[in-house]
């Protein structure tokens, strides 16, 4: 099975669905991770009732860091600003499909810290570790 998720990160990485940037956006925030040079960036479009109506990222990073954040800024569109304040690593890690080393798990968490933080208002993303 961890074969297959190896193939999803892959793919992920090397065709991305959600890459890009919205201008304009509602929300936008980045962040890096000193540890290893991953950069994101996450940017939101909000329709009239505060859903994510197009989501998408940009940045450089390792093929964890950016499936990480393909397959979270594509899972997030049609929830709520609340609805994302809930998400967490195990929610990640279930994308993922896969066991990370904790090194290996900054770089799958660094989409989540960034997209909360936007979510927050641009507030510091609570520790994830």
């Amino acid at each position: 099975m961890d074969d297959l998720y190896r193939e999803l990160i892959l793919d992920r990485y090397k065709n991305p669905r959600m890459r890009g940037t919205l201008d304009p956006h509602d929300i936008s925030y980045e962040d890096d991770n000193p540890l290893c040079g991953d950069h994101l960036r996450i940017d939101l479009r909000l329709d009239a009732e505060g859903r994510i109506h197009q989501a998408a990222f940009s940045g450089e990073g390792c093929a964890i860091s950016l499936a990480s954040a393909d397959l979270l800024t594509e899972s997030i569109v049609g929830k709520s600003l609340e609805e994302v304040r809930k998400l967490g690593k195990e929610d990640i890690l279930e994308m993922l499909g896969i066991e990370l080393s904790p090194v290996r798990l900054k770089c799958a968490l660094l989409s989540l810290k960034v997209l909360k933080a936007g979510a927050y208002g641009l507030a510091e993303a609570k520790d994830l570790d």
